[in-house]
């Protein structure tokens, strides 16, 4: 890695126009209107940072912060408002995968353009067709009209262009996660192999982990400008409190060490806004938390390291005996893993009107490193029959992080012997 700046990106800023009504546009293009009515948003305010050569850098930030737009305006994508670019070096960048095949040509005839539309002569193509080939690994079909092909040979043969092609500077935005699980694990082979052999790397994603594993600097952007900027640890540590609304317009960074709000615990998480709740409401879930290894309020989990789930309930009947409940779903709503205290024997009182109980589950984390939902329920049995009291189905996300990858929804941490 050297000192030389292959992208330098200096107070770059991107402001759009947001207008109530089309009218408005048309007015303001025809030079109609003399008053203003549009609304400035900017995407990107300011920003500034540089990858130097050989370097891996990250970008994260939540939706809307200006990670895509950044990446779209360092590859000519999009024009800066204000601010400037300098790139030194050819870049191939995933950003939309097969943004420029052309449905009615072959995947050969679409190699050939996907690459001559990136820079590359026909003779650098033609040295690179096998293995892109190779890498797709879709037979036949090449010969085909990609409009014939699916969702995930399409991407396949988009990635194995812009992975093989030899650039000197990769651009990457959330595209790792396209295919299968072992095309997954071939992208993820070959980000590798690039990062061995000293290429320069950009690199956007919302995962974590690997934000973490194969990132020498992290720039943190927030709403659409450059928060800070360091070591991959310590900017993911930051971004899971911008996650959680514990970082205010106004807060220094020094200020962000504060306690979470424990007046309303649930406020310091990410919330889904269309919960599913139900019940007879003898018995009301009012709060509830998640709990990292340090005892902070975060939507945010490392694999491998003990969290804790906690929820307040108040009784508005008498329950003689309550059973408390947390489930872990993926994003299709396949139940992973849970438990609730009649699964754990834990000894449960009988609860009269008013009573408030604070339940708290502790474990360790060994779901692998993604995105996952927390469901909570209290329910019971009245007068012999199962009711359900109170649930709340997908109250909030989990995010998983690790170095370390598995196979699969679970790691069981296996220890390899060689003998």
């Amino acid at each position: 890695m050297s000192n030389e700046a292959v992208i330098q990106v200096e107070n770059l800023s991107k402001m759009y126009k947001l207008y109530n009504k089309p009218m408005d546009r048309m007015k303001e293009a025809l030079g109609l209107s003399r008053k203003k009515n549009y609304v400035e948003h900017f995407a990107l305010n300011n920003v500034s940072f540089q990858v130097n050569k050989g370097e891996t850098v990250g970008i994260i930030g939540t939706n809307g912060s200006g990670k895509s737009t950044i990446l779209k305006i360092i590859t000519g994508v999009l024009n800066p408002t204000a601010g400037s670019v300098k790139v030194k070096g050819r870049i191939s960048a995933l950003l939309e995968l097969g943004a420029g095949f052309n449905g009615e040509y072959s995947g050969i005839e679409n190699v050939y353009l996907n690459g001559t539309m990136i820079g590359f002569s026909r003779e650098e193509i033609d040295a690179k067709l096998q293995d892109i080939l190779d890498f797709a690994d879709i037979g036949d079909f090449v010969y085909q009209p990609v409009k014939t092909y699916s969702s995930g040979m399409f991407v396949r043969l988009a990635f194995a262009v812009a992975i093989n092609i030899e650039p000197e500077i990769l651009i990457v935005d959330e595209a790792l996660s396209v295919g299968d699980v072992f095309f997954q694990s071939k992208c993820y082979r070959k980000f590798e192999e690039f990062k061995k052999r000293g290429k320069t790397i950009l690199f956007v994603s919302h995962d974590l982990s690997s934000v973490g594993k194969y990132c020498d600097r992290v720039v943190l952007l927030n709403k659409g400008e450059k928060l800070a900027e360091g070591d991959a640890k310590e900017m993911v540590n930051l971004y899971r409190r911008v996650m959680v609304n514990q970082l205010d317009d106004n807060q220094s960074l020094k200020e962000t060490e504060k306690e979470p709000d424990e007046s309303s615990m649930s406020n310091n998480l990410n919330l889904n806004p269309e919960v599913l709740e139900y019940g007879s409401r003898k018995a009301e879930i009012t709060d509830f938390a998640v709990y990292d290894e340090d005892g902070i309020i975060s939507n945010v989990i490392e694999k491998g390291k003990k969290f804790q789930v906690k929820m307040r309930v108040e009784f508005r009947e008498e329950v003689n005996d309550p059973i408390f409940a947390f489930t872990i779903k993926d994003l299709r709503g396949t139940e992973l893993t849970g438990t609730n205290t009649m699964y754990e024997n834990s000894p449960v009182t009988p609860k009269r009107v008013g009573d408030v109980q604070e339940i708290i589950f502790t474990q360790k984390m060994s779901l692998e490193a993604g995105e996952y939902m927390l469901c909570l329920g209290c329910t019971g049995y009245a007068e012999g029959d199962f009711t359900v009291f109170h649930r709340l189905y997908d109250i909030c996300n989990i995010t998983v992080i690790s170095d370390k990858k598995a196979v699969g929804y679970f790691d069981m941490f296996s220890k390899v012997t060689l003998e």
